[in-house]
């Protein structure tokens, strides 16, 4: 992955006011028309091509838009695009692009923008890690991908305002996938065509906000943009502090500060027990499932499915989900989450607690007792105190029932997703969320041989078998019961630990009114209205 380069980015976004150190432990009070909410790290990138982490896309959905976009009913509307059609053999998608629609700069979008921005997402030049990924489908993507075509050709400006995108095979998940923003149109005279977005004058999209302006470390203002097609969005700001530390985040919200905060387990409890802050708190069930992935290419000791059983085995996930993190989550015995076609099934062949067997298995692969067995370091991101509990329990189980040592590693966020993207995380706990309400997103899309996001070297000839087929076919009917075989197989091969799925905690304050919710989170803040104090 190529994350945005903050050292060059910092000297380009001084003009708009840097200052040293973190945000202000004093900042002004809320007040109307300005909606306050933290951002957990530093945005990775402000490049929408190149955004792969879900802090920052929720940042950056408030800017950049593509054709379609997630609804209140948890399927894809019309955002660019007004309406689409596609031919009897799924195929051939045609979009018409709203008339009336404009970049931050006053242009009208055209076709041909959209066309632009296809090829800029896919430039190897630019080195995007998602592109491939979410746009593989269209015919040509791969090949200028990797540098063996000079364009797309699947992808065609038929009209001022009609695009025309062809597709490989028919894939009954695609407008899902064009939300992502990768998709996102960008103007050619305003974003460079074969480099990341580092200076703030670049940082032009169609979206309901602008950048108004960014403190790296420390503060993101976006203003609404009031020529918004859809129409001005109710609050005149949004401001997104930078806060690491999860006792800071409650307490800006509890001093005011802060409109919205997302909460760790530790926080909900205390909660509870006060009577003020009680009623504004909600949950939020997500399509996201937290795992322990084990790398075969990293630790050639995970090659051995007796291994990774063993491990799975040994890992107590309900004393983790019910105890250590107090309920507020699902213990997950499958991989597709709740809220998916085919998600959380109860049959699911998961791999259960069951210590003794864990230890006979690692026995029967060499390491009796866990003689023998390399010391391993579990990675997982800083600055989320239930992501390093959850690591802290693995680490404790796999030392209690398999005598395994495991150190705790945290890292950046950043730089966890580069290691992750070269392959290196090699045992580690982290999410995948849904970008999408298909079974792919988590099967053939993680864990396919040739799967855009197998960061950890699984192949099994059957399981790519059944996703494959199950991807082309157009009826989810036919499609629910091979992934369901594949999912076994991933179970039963212990690939991932599923340790639970989702539930957002959030504290949001009465002066918030018509934020608009999808299983994906908060859609982009249009209709969003802030009272004064």
């Amino acid at each position: 992955m190529r994350l945005w380069p903050f050292a060059l980015a910092a000297l380009a976004l001084c003009a708009v006011g840097c200052q040293p150190g973190r945000f202000s432990e004093t900042t002004s009070q809320a007040q109307a028309g300005v909606f306050r909410y933290p951002i957990v790290t530093n945005p990775t990138t402000m490049d929408p091509h190149l955004v792969q982490d879900g802090d920052t896309i929720d940042l950056l959905q408030h800017m950049y838009e593509g054709l379609v976009g997630w609804g209140t009913n948890n399927e894809p509307v019309g955002l660019l695009a007004e309406t689409w059609t596609t031919s009897p053999d799924g195929k051939v998608w045609t979009f018409t692009l709203r008339s009336g629609a404009k970049f931050h700069n006053g242009r009208p979008v055209t076709a041909e923008d959209v066309k632009w921005s296809f090829e800029r997402a896919t430039d190897p030049k630019l080195a995007s890690p998602v592109a491939d990924a979410y746009l593989s489908d269209i015919v040509g993507v791969t090949e200028k991908v990797n540098g063996k075509a000079a364009e797309i050709a699947g992808v065609k400006a038929t009209g001022p305002l009609t695009v025309e995108i062809t597709l490989k095979a028919p894939a009954p998940y695609f407008l899902g996938k064009l939300t992502y923003i990768v998709s996102a149109v960008l103007p050619k005279e305003s974003v460079p065509a074969d480099g990341p977005i580092i200076e703030t004058g670049q940082m032009v999209g169609t979206g309901p906000f602008k950048l108004e302006s960014f403190k790296p470390q420390q503060l993101v203002v976006l203003a609404a943009n009031k020529d918004y097609y859809l129409g001005a969005p109710k609050v005149e700001k949004i401001e997104r502090l930078v806060v690491g530390d999860a006792v800071t985040r409650l307490a800006k919200f509890k001093n005011g500060e802060v409109d919205l905060v997302m909460l760790e387990r530790q926080d909900i409890a205390g909660i509870e027990k006060d009577a003020a802050l009680k009623p504004q708190l909600k949950l939020f069930p997500r399509p996201a499932l937290w795992y322990v992935g084990l790398n075969q290419v990293a630790i050639s000791q995970f090659r051995d499915v007796r291994v990774r059983q063993a491990f799975a085995h040994a890992i107590d996930k309900r004393r983790i989900v019910d105890e250590l993190l107090g309920g507020v989550n699902t213990v997950a015995n499958s991989i597709v989450p709740p809220g998916i076609p085919g998600g959380a099934r109860t049959d699911a062949k998961a791999i259960p607690f069951d210590p003794a067997r864990g230890k006979a298995l690692l026995a029967e692969a060499g390491f009796p007792n866990g003689l023998g067995f390399p010391s391993l370091t579990i990675t997982f991101r800083e600055d989320r105190p239930d992501i390093k509990t959850v690591a802290e329990a693995v680490a404790s189980d796999l030392k209690t029932h398999l005598n395994v040592d495991v150190k705790l590693q945290t890292m950046e966020w950043g730089a966890y997703l580069q290691k992750y993207n070269r392959k290196e995380q090699a045992f580690f706990h982290m999410r995948w969320a849904a970008d999408y309400l298909d079974p792919q997103n988590f099967l053939s899309h993680m864990l396919a041989t040739n799967g855009p996001e197998n960061k950890i070297g699984y192949s099994n000839p059957e399981f790519d078998r059944l996703t494959s087929e199950a991807d082309r076919l157009l009826s989810m009917e036919e499609r629910l019961p091979l992934y369901a075989q594949a999912e076994d197989i991933a179970l039963q091969d212990a690939v991932w630990i599923p340790v639970y799925f989702q539930r957002d905690a959030e504290l949001i304050s009465p002066r918030v009114q018509g934020l608009r919710e999808s299983l994906f989170g908060h859609l982009p803040h249009t209709s969003v209205s802030v009272a004064a104090k």
